[in-house]
Order: C-alpha cells, then structure tokens, then sequence
C-alpha cells in the first residue's frame, strides 16, 4: 500500500465514520424523546434513502469533476447534517442530518473508488487497491459508534444526557474535516476523453452493457445475502432462545470474518481471476445458507456465520475490479453510481419483503430460497469471465488509449 492509496482509505474513514456514528446516534436520541418505532425504522431509512437517489448524479459528477469536488461536497454535508444536530436536536433536524451524512458518504465513496480504479496500471493491481479500499468502511462502521457512544453516555455528566448526545454529534461534525485534511494534496488524474458521439450518454446506455447487466445481477444477489443475514439471525436465534448478547456476538463475528478477509485478499487473489473468486463465494454462500437453519445452538450458528463473513466479504473488491474492465473509462463513476443506487435501493425494499415473506413461509424457507437463488446466479461470474471481461492487454490497450 502507498502513501496516496493511505491517504484516500483514511479519507473515506473520516467521511463513513460521520455517518455511521449518527446512523447509530439519531434513533437513540429519537427514542429517548418518546418517537416510536415506525418513526425511528423512518430515520433509519433516510440514510440509505438519499443513496438511491443521489448514486448517480454522484458518479456523473465524479466523471467530470475527478475527485476533490466531489469530497468537498461530501465534506460540507456531512459537516452540515452533523452540526445541524448539535445545534438542534429535534426530530426533523435529525431526519435531515440522515439524509445529509448518508448522501455524503455514498457520493465520497463513488468518488474514492472511481479515483482508485483509475490509478491501477494492471487487473492483479486493480484487485489489490479495492482490497485495501474495502477495509475502510470495515473499521469506520466500529469507529463512528463507538466513540459516539462513549460521548452519548459520559460526556454529559450522565447517560444518554442531550449534553452527551450534542457532544458525539460535535464529533461526528468535526471528523469529515479530517478527509478534506488527507486528500488535499492527493493529485488528479487526467479526465478520459470520452467517445464523441451526437447523442448525449444516458444510464440506459450502460445497461446495455451484457456484462455490466450480469454484473449488477450477481451483485444484488449477492447483497440480499448480507441484507437476509442481517435481517434473519435475530430471529432465528430469537426462536432458538438465545440472548441479544449472544445474537449480536453471533452477528459481529461475521462482520470481523467480512474485515478480515479483506486484509488478506491482495495476497490470496494474487494469482486467482475475478470471477474465479466471486463464482466460488456464491457457491460457498448457497451452501451455508441451506445449512445455516440446521444449525443447532449458538456456537454452530457463530461458526456458519464467521464462513458466512469471510464468503461474502471477499466479493466486493473483484465485483469493483470487474466494473472498471467491463464499463468505458470515462463512465467508471456512472457505473459505480448505479451499483450503488442498486443495493441501496434493496436495502431498502429486502427487509419488508423478507418479512412478509418469513412470516408466510418461517425463516428455515427464508434461508433456503436465498441460498438457491445464489447457487443459481453462481453461472454469471463465469459468463462475464469468458465472454464480457478483457484480456489483460486489451484492458491495458484501451486503458492507455484513454
């Protein structure tokens, strides 16, 4: 890892860590003012809501404006939606504090990783920088709440005081300064040229695209596997008996397989393909899914779901490298755009199906159908591999010619 891809991974901490600190805080607070639960599912919503709408114009603006324009804006509404809290730590101000820091993450994420993907010279090169990128988020979803929570329940003289909560969100406010702090200095890439053509590009245009079309469908199927996990363990260990402490253990150990896995993926993919790896972790998930429900107690469930961390969390580095092969150069940040707003968007409509569907078909079947729809999607890496992905000196070939 260089200097400049340290820069850009601390950066993207500073930004996230805003976000998941106040994603942790808001409802808290919110609670603690007598809301309800639906009005606080509402302000959860909110952080994954903006992404929807904001991923693409986030990544057409990524492509032409590089990467410092678009961190500065991220910057400036996470500082904003932030400070906005401390200043007035109402239920609406809350609401638009979400939608703020969840819209400046997933624009500053875009363009961290358009900037990243560009400034690989080789696929091997292009897998190891989305490894290191993809530990970011790993550490800032342990470090926005921790430290929020240590602020909320000591930093004013007793637990959950509002004088704790304005104190966390002064911290949340002050950490996006740190990003524009490390990138300051990060220098730009030259712009692509894009093809002249008399038509003006539109996101249709990527679909179009037969490999980014089944790239974008092994990654939503791909994603409903953490959406499901998350949303389902609770229940599971809630009919098995179990207590929140074991269940949350059971679920942050797959959260620290997911990071750790990350750290040794530049060595592991070192001479493995993109879709060699991604084929092999659907069908490795599709297996544990059917088997999870099977599991018996607790240290049976930790098990499968420290495999479950590790499958799934070496997937998006090579769906990252793969999108920069298979995708124009001078459309990186659209296509990231629209992956975004993808999973964002199923992030937000999955667990309203997932439970009505549980509640018709219980949790076992959940796991079962979700498990099968992965093994049956596991062909795509392999058509994308063969029939969409570019030699190595093709890719290199039109990468210099841009």
């Amino acid at each position: 890892m260089n200097a400049t891809l340290l820069r850009l991974i601390l950066a993207q901490i500073s930004i996230h860590a805003c976000m998941t600190g106040m994603r942790m805080a808001t409802p808290l607070l919110a609670l603690k003012e007598g809301f309800s639960a639906a009005a606080v599912g509402m302000l959860l919503a909110l952080f994954a809501l903006t992404q929807v709408f904001l991923s693409l114009p986030a990544g057409r603006y990524a492509d032409r404006n590089g990467l410092r324009k678009p961190l500065l804006l991220s910057v400036t509404a996470a500082c904003l939606g932030a400070g906005l809290a401390v200043m007035f730590p109402t239920y609406p101000v809350l609401c638009a504090g979400a939608l703020l820091t969840g819209g400046a993450a997933g624009t500053a994420l875009i363009a961290l990783q358009r900037h990243v993907g560009r400034s690989a010279h080789s696929k091997e090169e292009l897998r190891k920088v989305f490894s290191w990128l993809a530990i970011g988020p790993a550490v800032s979803n342990f470090l926005g709440p921790f430290f929020a929570g240590v602020l909320i329940d000591y930093a004013g003289g007793e637990e959950a005081s509002l004088t704790g909560f304005r104190c966390a969100f002064l911290l949340l406010a002050l950490l996006p300064l740190a990003a524009w702090w490390w990138v300051r200095t990060v220098a730009e890439l030259p712009p692509p040229e894009a093809p002249v053509s008399g038509k003006q590009a539109t996101a249709w245009d990527l679909l179009q695209n037969q490999g980014f079309r089944r790239l974008l469908l092994l990654n939503w199927a791909l994603s409903s596997c953490w959406d499901v996990h998350t949303f389902v363990v609770p229940i599971l260990g809630h009919e098995r008996g179990l207590p929140a402490s074991v269940i949350g253990t059971i679920l942050g150990a797959f959260a620290i397989a997911a990071a750790l896995i990350r750290l040794l993926m530049p060595v592991l993919t070192r001479h493995m393909s993109e879709w060699a790896v991604v084929m092999g972790a659907m069908v490795a998930a599709c297996a544990l899914f059917i088997a999870y429900p099977f599991m018996p107690g607790a240290w049976s469930m930790g098990a499968c779901s420290v495999l479950l961390g590790l499958v799934l969390g070496s997937v998006q580095p090579m769906v990252m490298s793969m999108i920069h092969q298979i995708t124009p150069p001078a459309r990186h940040g659209e296509a990231l755009g629209l992956r975004m707003m993808a999973i964002n968007g199923s992030s937000v409509v999955m667990p309203v199906l997932f439970g009505s569907i549980g509640a018709v078909v219980g949790v076992s079947a959940l796991f079962w159908a979700v498990g099968t729809m992965v093994g049956v999607s596991s062909r795509l890496p392999w058509l994308i591999g063969h029939e969409d992905m570019p030699s190595e000196a093709e890719w290199l070939e039109h990468e210099a010619g841009h």
